[in-house]
């Protein structure tokens, strides 16, 4: 058995976890984590729930006006995803 070097154990998990067949579906689980980061603590006040279904990132608002405002800026919100989880996995966002 090769030695190799120490690496931090969030390396070699996330090695793992991005080279077997549910890839795309952890990537997608890291997009709709990286919602609050993204659209910051005051937004997500009013967020109640969220998950990905085939891409799609489904957040439901608690506020009919920040849904509305939300949306005109949903392609902004779709490349922020992405840029964070480092891969186009979000292809639109649906709030409810």
């Amino acid at each position: 058995m090769k030695r190799t070097d120490p690496q931090h154990i969030a390396k070699i998990i996330d090695s793992v976890m991005l080279e077997g067949p549910d890839a795309n579906q952890v990537l997608q689980q890291r997009a709709s984590y990286l919602w609050v980061e993204i659209v910051g603590p005051g937004i997500n006040r009013y967020t109640t729930r969220r998950y990905v279904k085939d891409g799609v990132l489904h957040v439901y608002l608690s506020s009919a006006p920040l849904k509305n405002e939300l949306s005109f800026n949903r392609r902004q919100l779709v490349e922020q995803l992405n840029r964070a989880v480092g891969a186009d996995v979000i292809t639109d966002i649906e709030f409810h």
